[in-house]
């Protein structure tokens, strides 16, 4: 089983609209959404929805008045002043660190795991997906983005799916760390910009970090062809191939209110035949062997 992992450095350099892409040029896969913070994979695909489950994570406080010695103990202990002076936890000031629980001298607070979120089993035109939804202000993405993938693999093994495209966080943080270990291969999507570039080099470094090969996409290279050619020569001094240019084209937008990708929406177009040859090196690459996972992924530095 292979799993493409696309990831950026930051958010809103297309990586979504590309993965959507991907997964309509995949002739069978499982696709799956692990950027739980801020779905919306699901806005292109319009998924069927077959099953729902409700994400448990972590858990908040609450003190039990009738156990409660009033000691103090626990307002010492909470760093994040998440407990009145009458012994009441503030659900949105609780962390969820637990330090009060296991430490309360009278064993007076309680720490019930909450519902953080739900995840789905969907159909969709590009195939079965894995996807979640986190709720507000909740914590633990990165157990979230952990479960979907691993609910994407199995239901990948059950329906005797060799490919998994995966829709991963921008940034470097736990949600990403967590979308990219033991992924096959990493396709970074980097906008021509100066942060761009800076987004890049941190995004390489941590696919270094974990020996996860990786290939680079400039989307909307022609918005500064300059820093375009700098970001190619950068990829290549790192190992990471270059997979190609994708113009700046309103078709993206166009496409996106039409809750299509871009080859859906403009098959024929110059954009559409760029991705699609995009497409073709991911499949080609020596990565996607499984042979030469090891070798691959020993260059990476």
């Amino acid at each position: 089983m292979r799993e493409i992992v696309v990831i950026s450095g930051k958010g809103g350099t297309g990586k979504t609209s590309l993965t959507a892409a991907f997964a309509m040029l995949a002739e069978k896969n499982v696709v799956c959404d692990a950027d739980v913070d801020a779905a919306d994979l699901h806005l292109l695909l319009t998924p069927q929805i077959k099953q729902k489950t409700d994400f448990m994570g972590g858990g908040c406080a609450e003190i039990e008045k009738a156990r409660c010695s009033e000691c103090g103990r626990c307002l010492e202990l909470c760093k994040f002043d998440a407990i009145s002076e009458d012994f009441v936890v503030d659900p949105i000031g609780c962390e969820g660190c637990g330090v009060c629980v296991d430490l309360c001298p009278e064993q007076a607070i309680d720490f019930p795991i909450q519902k953080c979120g739900e995840w789905f089993v969907s159909s969709t035109r590009a195939g079965a997906m894995v996807h979640a939804q986190l709720g507000i202000g909740e914590e633990n993405s990165g157990k979230l983005v952990s479960l979907v993938r691993k609910e994407a693999r199995e239901l990948a093994s059950r329906k005797r799916i060799e490919l998994i495209i995966t829709d991963g966080p921008p940034g470097i943080g736990c949600p990403v760390i967590a979308s990219l270990s033991g992924a096959t291969l990493l396709v970074v999507v980097v906008e021509p910009t100066m942060s761009g570039l800076h987004d890049m080099n941190r995004v390489i470094d941590l696919a270094a970090h974990f020996r996860v090969p990786g290939m680079v996409l400039i989307n909307k290279h022609d918005l500064n062809s300059e820093v375009a050619s700098i970001i190619e020569e950068r990829a290549t001094e790192r190992n990471m191939a270059v997979l190609g240019r994708i113009p700046f084209d309103p078709d993206f937008v166009h496409a996106m209110v039409a809750g299509q990708n871009v080859v859906e929406y403009a098959p024929e177009g110059e954009t559409a035949e760029l991705v699609r040859e995009a497409w073709e090196k991911i499949i080609g690459s020596p990565a996607m062997n499984v042979a030469g996972i090891r070798d691959f992924a020993a260059v990476v530095k």
